[in-house]
Protein backbone atom coordinates (compact mmCIF):
# COMPACT_ATOMS: atom_id res chain seq x y z
CA UNK A 1 0.00 0.00 0.00
CA UNK A 2 2.92 2.40 0.68
CA UNK A 3 5.50 0.77 -1.42
CA UNK A 4 4.07 3.15 -4.43
CA UNK A 5 4.88 6.61 -2.10
CA UNK A 6 7.89 5.19 -0.61
CA UNK A 7 9.39 4.08 -4.56
CA UNK A 8 8.79 8.40 -5.36
CA UNK A 9 10.74 9.10 -1.88
CA UNK A 10 13.59 6.59 -2.22
CA UNK A 11 14.21 6.39 -6.19
CA UNK A 12 16.10 9.59 -6.94
CA UNK A 13 18.92 9.30 -3.80
CA UNK A 14 18.80 5.31 -5.01
CA UNK A 15 20.10 5.69 -8.29
CA UNK A 16 22.24 8.50 -7.68
CA UNK A 17 23.78 5.67 -4.83
CA UNK A 18 23.75 2.55 -7.31
CA UNK A 19 25.61 4.92 -10.04
CA UNK A 20 27.94 5.99 -7.58
CA UNK A 21 28.79 1.71 -6.57
CA UNK A 22 28.63 0.81 -9.98
CA UNK A 23 31.16 2.89 -10.92
CA UNK A 24 33.55 2.18 -8.02
CA UNK A 25 33.57 -1.80 -9.09
CA UNK A 26 30.54 -2.78 -6.85
CA UNK A 27 28.04 -5.72 -8.50
CA UNK A 28 24.19 -5.85 -7.76
CA UNK A 29 24.31 -9.52 -7.07
CA UNK A 30 26.79 -9.07 -4.26
CA UNK A 31 24.99 -6.44 -2.39
CA UNK A 32 22.24 -8.77 -2.73
CA UNK A 33 24.08 -11.69 -1.12
CA UNK A 34 25.14 -9.04 1.32
CA UNK A 35 21.90 -8.06 2.24
CA UNK A 36 20.86 -11.37 2.90
CA UNK A 37 23.17 -12.24 5.08
CA UNK A 38 22.63 -8.56 7.04
CA UNK A 39 18.51 -10.08 7.39
CA UNK A 40 20.01 -13.41 7.98
CA UNK A 41 21.93 -11.38 10.74
CA UNK A 42 18.90 -9.30 12.44
CA UNK A 43 17.15 -12.53 12.88
CA UNK A 44 19.91 -14.14 14.87
CA UNK A 45 20.26 -11.24 16.83
CA UNK A 46 16.51 -11.44 17.43
CA UNK A 47 16.47 -14.92 18.96
CA UNK A 48 19.63 -13.57 21.10
CA UNK A 49 17.82 -10.67 22.43
CA UNK A 50 20.16 -8.41 21.06
CA UNK A 51 17.45 -5.72 19.68
CA UNK A 52 19.64 -2.89 18.98
CA UNK A 53 21.57 -4.90 16.69
CA UNK A 54 18.89 -6.54 15.20
CA UNK A 55 17.36 -2.80 13.99
CA UNK A 56 20.27 -2.04 12.74
CA UNK A 57 21.05 -5.01 10.54
CA UNK A 58 17.23 -4.56 9.34
CA UNK A 59 18.19 -1.07 8.00
CA UNK A 60 21.34 -2.16 6.32
CA UNK A 61 19.71 -5.32 5.06
CA UNK A 62 16.89 -3.12 3.31
CA UNK A 63 19.35 -0.59 2.47
CA UNK A 64 21.20 -3.12 0.24
CA UNK A 65 17.97 -4.34 -1.31
CA UNK A 66 17.03 -0.86 -2.47
CA UNK A 67 20.91 -0.66 -3.68
CA UNK A 68 21.16 -3.84 -5.48
CA UNK A 69 18.37 -3.23 -7.95
CA UNK A 70 19.94 0.61 -8.32
CA UNK A 71 23.09 -0.62 -9.64
CA UNK A 72 21.66 -3.30 -11.70
CA UNK A 73 19.47 -0.48 -13.53
CA UNK A 74 23.59 1.01 -13.38
CA UNK A 75 25.43 -1.62 -15.21
CA UNK A 76 22.78 -4.50 -16.52
CA UNK A 77 19.84 -6.04 -15.25
CA UNK A 78 20.05 -10.16 -15.38
CA UNK A 79 17.78 -12.83 -14.56
CA UNK A 80 19.57 -14.27 -12.03
CA UNK A 81 19.67 -11.33 -9.91
CA UNK A 82 16.08 -10.56 -10.07
CA UNK A 83 15.74 -14.12 -9.26
CA UNK A 84 18.31 -13.81 -5.97
CA UNK A 85 16.70 -11.16 -4.85
CA UNK A 86 12.74 -12.35 -5.03
CA UNK A 87 14.44 -15.44 -3.32
CA UNK A 88 16.48 -13.74 -0.98
CA UNK A 89 13.39 -11.47 0.47
CA UNK A 90 11.13 -14.15 0.94
CA UNK A 91 14.73 -16.00 2.83
CA UNK A 92 14.43 -12.61 4.61
CA UNK A 93 10.68 -12.55 5.55
CA UNK A 94 10.33 -15.93 7.06
CA UNK A 95 14.17 -15.50 9.02
CA UNK A 96 12.71 -12.82 11.49
CA UNK A 97 9.49 -14.63 12.76
CA UNK A 98 11.91 -17.47 12.87
CA UNK A 99 14.18 -15.61 15.22
CA UNK A 100 11.17 -14.73 17.41
CA UNK A 101 9.91 -18.38 17.51
CA UNK A 102 13.81 -19.31 18.52
CA UNK A 103 13.50 -16.16 21.13
CA UNK A 104 10.99 -17.69 23.14
CA UNK A 105 8.78 -20.83 21.55
CA UNK A 106 6.22 -20.69 24.49
CA UNK A 107 4.91 -17.30 24.47
CA UNK A 108 6.15 -16.67 20.55
CA UNK A 109 6.13 -20.05 18.89
CA UNK A 110 2.15 -19.63 17.84
CA UNK A 111 2.10 -16.02 16.60
CA UNK A 112 5.17 -16.69 14.55
CA UNK A 113 3.79 -19.76 12.81
CA UNK A 114 0.16 -17.86 12.45
CA UNK A 115 2.69 -15.06 10.34
CA UNK A 116 4.63 -17.67 8.65
CA UNK A 117 1.49 -19.43 7.18
CA UNK A 118 -0.02 -15.74 6.19
CA UNK A 119 3.38 -15.10 4.36
CA UNK A 120 3.33 -18.25 2.95
CA UNK A 121 -0.31 -17.72 1.50
CA UNK A 122 0.66 -14.30 0.44
CA UNK A 123 4.12 -15.41 -0.93
CA UNK A 124 2.17 -18.26 -3.16
CA UNK A 125 -0.61 -15.67 -4.31
CA UNK A 126 1.80 -13.23 -5.31
CA UNK A 127 4.11 -15.40 -7.30
CA UNK A 128 1.63 -18.00 -9.28
CA UNK A 129 0.15 -14.04 -10.42
CA UNK A 130 3.70 -12.92 -11.57
CA UNK A 131 4.01 -16.59 -13.46
CA UNK A 132 0.36 -16.14 -15.10
CA UNK A 133 0.83 -12.42 -15.55
CA UNK A 134 4.31 -13.03 -17.74
CA UNK A 135 2.69 -16.06 -19.40
CA UNK A 136 0.04 -13.47 -20.68
CA UNK A 137 2.78 -10.27 -21.68
CA UNK A 138 1.82 -8.15 -18.52
CA UNK A 139 3.95 -5.63 -17.41
CA UNK A 140 3.48 -2.88 -14.43
CA UNK A 141 5.98 -0.33 -13.63
CA UNK A 142 4.03 0.93 -10.36
CA UNK A 143 6.60 -0.42 -7.71
CA UNK A 144 9.18 0.40 -10.07
CA UNK A 145 11.48 -1.68 -12.72
CA UNK A 146 10.91 -5.11 -11.73
CA UNK A 147 12.30 -9.15 -12.90
CA UNK A 148 8.59 -10.02 -12.26
CA UNK A 149 4.74 -8.27 -12.34
CA UNK A 150 4.35 -7.16 -9.14
CA UNK A 151 0.92 -6.24 -7.60
CA UNK A 152 -0.44 -3.81 -5.05
CA UNK A 153 -1.34 -4.63 -2.18
CA UNK A 154 -2.13 -3.70 1.63
CA UNK A 155 0.54 -5.35 2.92
CA UNK A 156 3.95 -4.37 0.99
CA UNK A 157 7.43 -4.32 1.32
CA UNK A 158 7.11 -0.70 3.20
CA UNK A 159 4.23 -2.07 5.68
CA UNK A 160 6.38 -5.42 6.64
CA UNK A 161 9.79 -3.46 7.42
CA UNK A 162 7.44 -1.21 9.62
CA UNK A 163 6.01 -3.99 10.84
CA UNK A 164 9.44 -5.91 11.62
CA UNK A 165 10.97 -2.72 13.24
CA UNK A 166 8.02 -2.28 15.97
CA UNK A 167 8.21 -5.74 16.74
CA UNK A 168 11.88 -4.77 17.03
CA UNK A 169 11.33 -2.14 19.16
CA UNK A 170 8.44 -3.64 21.46
CA UNK A 171 9.07 -7.27 21.21
CA UNK A 172 6.80 -7.91 23.98
CA UNK A 173 4.21 -6.50 21.83
CA UNK A 174 5.26 -9.42 19.17
CA UNK A 175 2.53 -11.65 19.41
CA UNK A 176 -0.54 -8.69 18.67
CA UNK A 177 1.51 -6.98 16.04
CA UNK A 178 2.14 -10.62 14.45
CA UNK A 179 -1.52 -11.14 14.57
CA UNK A 180 -2.14 -8.32 13.15
CA UNK A 181 -0.13 -8.16 10.23
CA UNK A 182 -0.79 -11.87 9.77
CA UNK A 183 -4.43 -9.80 9.36
CA UNK A 184 -3.38 -8.00 6.89
CA UNK A 185 -1.42 -10.28 4.86
CA UNK A 186 -4.07 -12.34 4.44
CA UNK A 187 -6.62 -9.66 3.03
CA UNK A 188 -3.61 -9.14 0.98
CA UNK A 189 -3.67 -12.17 -0.54
CA UNK A 190 -7.50 -12.92 -0.40
CA UNK A 191 -7.70 -9.26 -2.82
CA UNK A 192 -5.00 -10.64 -4.72
CA UNK A 193 -7.08 -14.29 -5.38
CA UNK A 194 -10.32 -12.05 -6.29
CA UNK A 195 -8.17 -9.78 -8.17
CA UNK A 196 -6.84 -12.52 -10.49
CA UNK A 197 -10.14 -14.52 -10.58
CA UNK A 198 -11.73 -11.31 -12.38
CA UNK A 199 -8.70 -10.51 -14.46
CA UNK A 200 -7.85 -13.74 -15.66
CA UNK A 201 -11.44 -15.17 -16.18
CA UNK A 202 -11.99 -11.41 -18.56
CA UNK A 203 -9.15 -12.44 -20.15
CA UNK A 204 -9.99 -16.17 -21.19
CA UNK A 205 -13.43 -14.93 -22.20
CA UNK A 206 -11.89 -11.80 -24.73
CA UNK A 207 -10.00 -15.05 -26.20
CA UNK A 208 -13.01 -16.68 -26.84
CA UNK A 209 -14.92 -14.10 -28.64
CA UNK A 210 -11.86 -13.34 -30.75
CA UNK A 211 -11.48 -17.36 -31.97
CA UNK A 212 -15.08 -16.92 -32.57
Amino acid sequence: MLDGLMRRLIDPPLTRAGKALAAAGFGADAITVAGLAFGLGCAAMIAASADLAALLLLALSRLCDGLDGAVARATAKTDRGGFLDIVFDFVFYGAVPLGFALRDPALFGLPAAVLLFAFYVNGASFLAFAAVAAKRGMESAARGVKSIYFTAGLAEGTETILAFALMILFPAWFPLIAYAFAGLTLMTAISRVAFAWVLFREEEEEEDEERR
